[in-house]
């Protein structure tokens, strides 16, 4: 299903909201970022809430404004797929996904910032409303390099121009985890929504 070019202010409340939050914790400086970034040590000593901080905080400017802009392209995209609620559904299921799959899986990641998780969450509950819609030839083409990508990042690591345009390392485990708690938290929206349009 494409994108409707209709516009409607309210598809990008939510986006507009997280670019505040995200400006607003980076205008705090690399001391907010110690405090708020996910550290493993730190979560397991019961510092909790870095489970979902880490995910607001960037490590710099430059990393800031690509997650800005995949942020932008993923509702550019799929804002109108999701109602607002059902869009904050999918950013706590990715959030918990990437959380769990760290704490759970990957001891080896002491600390982790960025939005990139979560984005690639977005992405995937966009493209399996698009692919539940309609699977016409240029969806089955963006979703086959979406998952290519991660295919090749759980292979191989970080793309090269991805790794090469970032001054912190790319934590592709984040992508991948993100990836699947936006699947299933699509699942189950699609489904919730397949019923209440099923003929009595």
């Amino acid at each position: 299903m494409r994108p409707n070019p209709r516009f409607r202010p309210l598809d990008w409340l939510l986006p507009v909201a997280i670019l505040i939050v995200l400006l607003t914790v980076m205008h705090g400086g690399e001391h907010v970022v110690e405090v708020l970034r996910y550290e493993r040590e730190a979560v397991l000593s019961g510092e909790a809430w870095r489970l979902l901080t880490g995910h607001l905080v960037h490590a710099d400017g430059s990393h800031l404004i690509w997650n800005i802009l995949g942020l932008a392209l993923v509702f550019a995209l799929f804002a109108r797929e999701y109602s607002p609620g059902e869009w904050v559904a999918v950013m706590l299921a990715s959030t918990a996904a990437i959380d769990l799959g760290f704490l759970a899986f990957e001891p080896q990641i002491a600390w982790y910032v960025g939005l990139s998780g979560v984005l690639h969450g977005l992405m995937t509950a966009g493209l399996a409303a698009w692919l539940k819609a309609r699977r016409d030839p240029l969806t089955l083409i963006i979703a086959v390099v979406f998952i290519g990508k991660l295919v090749w990042e759980h292979l191989r690591g970080p793309l090269p121009f991805t790794a090469g345009s970032l001054t912190v390392p790319v934590v592709h485990e984040a992508h991948s985890y993100g990836a699947i708690g936006g699947a299933l938290c699509a699942m189950v929206l699609l489904a919730r929504r397949g019923r209440a349009h099923a003929p009595l």
